[in-house]
């Protein structure tokens, strides 16, 4: 399945028992604003899918804001939701395909691949005379296997060990200014992973929201990889949320294989024992 589906295309879906959308709206600052967005309106038929609650696991020390949960847990949340075997599951949200990615990059990892982000999420629907609606989804009850992962998945020592082998290419994907460490909102600490090269979210995007065509999305990733394989590259950010969304920007470009940090920055920092880089 290609990893992004159009407005028309969920719509003529949208009465297909076969396929399940989420709502994935966030706001990292105020982290409730996300599930009061989805109750005062949200595509029909669309279950909620919480960033803390659902798209991450409980916090541990060292493992980032956001750590993944077990494949198990996350697998069982999709079922509740209705999600089994044959589902053809869709995330959207109001931020560009932010948070939809990391939903997409999860339900890759324990081994589902029908699945796709609504391109332009949100916007992209209401802007093409779309409805919302309050009413909630019917409840509903899949059967779904976890399977092998479709996706790689490194962690910090693994990044640790090729600081000095050079093995993979970290690629930051947070905004330049805090890839240089000019500023940092989230984290105790400014900066990026030594060796870790910028390739900021939204060059995969247009102006309206929807990402950019595959062959601009490829010309931008060969600029960035120089020749590096899509299978020697990590995608980084802070918490390992805006990562999913270049690794969604890479399959679209035909560019699959490259792995997920999940921790991420946040879980680099933890200990101010490891390395910072600053600057461009």
């Amino acid at each position: 399945m290609q990893p992004l589906v159009g407005v028309e295309e969920l719509g003529r879906h949208l009465d297909d028992p076969t396929w399940i959308v989420f709502d994935c709206r966030h706001d990292l600052m105020a982290p409730a604003a996300g599930e009061a967005s989805y109750r005062d309106g949200h595509i029909e038929g669309a279950r909620f899918a919480s960033v803390d609650r659902d798209l991450s696991g409980p916090k541990v020390d060292g493992a980032g804001r956001h750590p993944l949960p077990t494949r198990e847990a996350f697998a069982d949340f999709l079922a509740r939701a209705g999600v089994g075997d044959d589902s053809v599951v869709v995330a959207y949200d109001a931020s560009n395909g932010l948070y939809a990615s990391r939903l997409w990059w999860m339900t890759r990892w324990i081994g589902h691949a029908r699945v796709a982000v609504l391109d332009g999420g949100l916007t992209a629907w209401l802007a093409a005379g779309r409805s919302v609606t309050t009413v909630g989804p019917e409840p509903a009850q899949g059967a779904l296997t976890v399977a092998p992962s479709l996706v790689p998945l490194v962690d910090t020592d693994d990044i640790e060990g090729d600081l000095s082998t050079g093995r993979r290419l970290v690629v930051d994907a947070r905004a330049a200014e805090r890839y240089r460490g000019d500023v940092e909102p989230l984290d105790p600490v400014a900066g990026h992973i030594p060796n870790a090269i910028n390739h900021p979210m939204a060059l995969n995007l247009r102006s309206d929201g929807r990402f950019r065509s595959a062959s601009e999305l490829r010309s931008a990733f060969d600029a960035t990889l120089a020749g590096r394989a899509a299978s020697d590259v990590v995608q980084s950010c802070g918490s390992g949320i805006t990562a999913c969304h270049n690794l969604l920007a890479m399959e679209a470009a035909g560019l699959p294989g490259a792995a997920l940090y999940a921790g991420s920055w946040s879980a680099w920092c933890a200990d101010p024992r490891r390395p910072v880089a600053r600057g461009a």
